[in-house]
């Protein structure tokens, strides 16, 4: 039994564990205003809003995929689709927007573009902010148009905030709020609620999806329910039901596990400073920490995903999906990250390098759960790079990814650390090439030692996102452009601290040191 809100309303509706919002909202609700489109999380067509409580107790919502959210998901909060958000005639203010700025035309996508809307509007009315190209490109990345153009959307939404429009009663109701904090196992739970979530969460659920509220519950399970299939965002697995046409009688949800969603400065197992991840943290909850100590890292956010993909997504679901062309295990490896695992017997952490045995395959143990992922703070003279590429330029899988971390130390390259994601049955290191730069400079001599070490490092594959022949020539590439970056900007730093004569030919050939970086910069993210 799933009992949630929708659009203002308590629900309780039996599912199966494999069943999503989608479907839920279509077959069993009859509210058939969210579309399916692509059944993969690509289009939007089936955007929805999902509201959540905080730990200070403020609903906040963020718009998600119906077609590979999980229907179960949806306990304890407050699902809202486009047939909620007016009354009749009378439109919310990004709906007017959108008819007054003629955002819509055969109006098939039109549904899901509004719930993104929506949940921009929302963002704007808690926390006000000049609405940038950048924040609508984020707010709408996720949603394809399949006739309009963007431009009358994009009216729509610079306009909506002016816009008179109806305001669900339900977006005022504190009682909602409070509802949602104290579900039980939620954020406002008491420990009695939360132990009765806890054994509930083995015991109550027959339809075989199960939600455990703590790390010794999710391990209970695990050891209980060895063939069930993990889940946090669904934004891989939930493909086996939609495109493989997959039953799942038996789920774990980590979602819920409080251990997995925190952020925590400390210490590693070696004494290095840096931020413990749990597994279950969204990448829409790192943006601000990794814009703060990972710049590269929080560019790659941006090309992962839709912000309806970030927003339910996890590293932890990244990593340990094992995928060779998962976007984040490359930048993992660049910076030497640890994994905590933990089963019956307790915890253990060990490098990401050690993790990635064969394809799909692990160093996760069939009883054991990832708990957790360190990123080390970078040191004061570390460098981080992080270049992907793929057909789109937005919310596509990666043909090619390299993460690269260096030290620059007289001139010379040290702690060298090239990852690649695409280049094998795993994400990993290129040790020939690394091996080829330590302690060498930044120039066209160590360019030609390194791409004959790259060539004994990889064999890559073939598949539709790029030949073997491809895959080879673009990661060569990648390394020629990081030397072009470390040498230009050693030049640059150079040239700066000898401050030429702005009319001097010093300052010209600085001027051009300038350009060449940023057209070698205008593709890193």
């Amino acid at each position: 039994m799933i009992s949630f809100y929708l659009n203002g309303r308590m629900q309780h509706v039996d599912a199966e564990p494999h069943l999503s919002v989608l479907d839920l909202l279509r077959e069993r609700l009859n509210q058939t205003g969210t579309k399916e489109g692509c059944a993969s999380g690509d289009c939007g067509a089936c955007t929805v809003a999902i509201g959540e409580v905080d730990a200070d107790g403020r609903l906040h919502y963020h718009s998600a995929n119906a077609c590979i959210m999980p229907a179960h998901q949806l306990s304890g909060r407050h699902l809202v689709t486009v047939e909620g958000i007016s009354h009749g005639d009378e439109l919310h203010p990004c709906q007017a927007a959108m008819v007054e700025h003629h955002g819509s035309q055969c109006g098939f996508c039109t549904p899901g573009i509004v719930m993104s809307l929506f949940t921009l509007h929302e963002h704007q009315r808690q926390q006000p902010a000049p609405l940038t190209p950048q924040r609508l490109e984020a707010a709408l990345g996720g949603n394809l148009c399949r006739c309009t153009g963007y431009r009358p959307i994009r009216d729509a939404a610079l306009a909506m905030h002016d816009t008179p429009g109806f305001r669900p009663a339900w977006l005022d109701d504190l009682s909602l709020a409070d509802a949602l904090a104290t579900d039980v196992g939620g954020p406002g739970a008491t420990p009695d609620q939360r132990n009765v979530a806890s054994r509930g969460a083995e015991t109550a659920n027959a339809s075989g999806f199960y939600q455990p509220r703590s790390l010794a519950d999710l391990v209970a399970l695990r050891q209980r329910f060895p063939e069930a299939r993990l889940v946090a965002g669904g934004t891989d697995l939930w493909l086996e039901v939609t495109q493989q046409l997959k039953d799942l009688p038996q789920v774990i949800d980590v979602t819920r596990v409080a251990e997995l969603l925190t952020v925590e400065s400390a210490a590693d197992d070696l004494g290095r400073s840096g931020v413990w991840i749990g597994a279950a943290v969204t990448y829409s909850r790192l943006e601000p920490l990794f814009a703060e100590h990972y710049p590269a890292f929080a560019h790659l956010l941006h090309r992962l995903g839709s912000g309806q993909v970030r927003n339910r997504g996890t590293l932890g679901g990244n990593v340990a999906n094992a995928s060779p062309i998962g976007d984040t295990p490359p930048v993992l490896l660049a910076l030497d990250a640890r994994l905590r695992l933990t089963g019956p017997g307790g915890s253990r952490t060990l490098a990401a390098s050690e993790f990635f045995l064969g394809y799909r395959d692990t160093a996760l143990g069939d009883d054991e759960v990832l708990e957790a992922i360190f990123l080390p703070h970078l040191a004061g003279d570390q460098q981080l790079k992080v270049w992907k590429l793929s057909k789109r330029r937005e919310d596509d899988i990666s043909a090619v990814l390299g993460a690269f971390s260096w030290r620059l130390v007289g001139g010379r390259l040290a702690d060298v650390r090239l990852a690649f994601g695409g280049m094998a049955a795993i994400p990993a290191r290129a040790t020939g090439a690394e091996a080829a730069l330590e302690g060498k400079p930044a120039d066209s001599a160590s360019l030609g030692a390194v791409s004959e070490a790259l060539a004994q490092d990889f064999t890559p594959m073939s598949d539709v996102r790029g030949s073997s022949e491809y895959r080879q020539d673009a990661a060569a590439a990648l390394l020629e452009r990081l030397l072009l970056v470390i040498a230009s900007s050693a030049q640059g730093a150079a040239q700066d601290a000898t401050s030429p004569d702005p009319s001097s030919t010093d300052a010209r050939d600085h001027s051009d040191t300038l350009a060449t970086e940023v057209m070698l910069h205008a593709y890193a993210h």
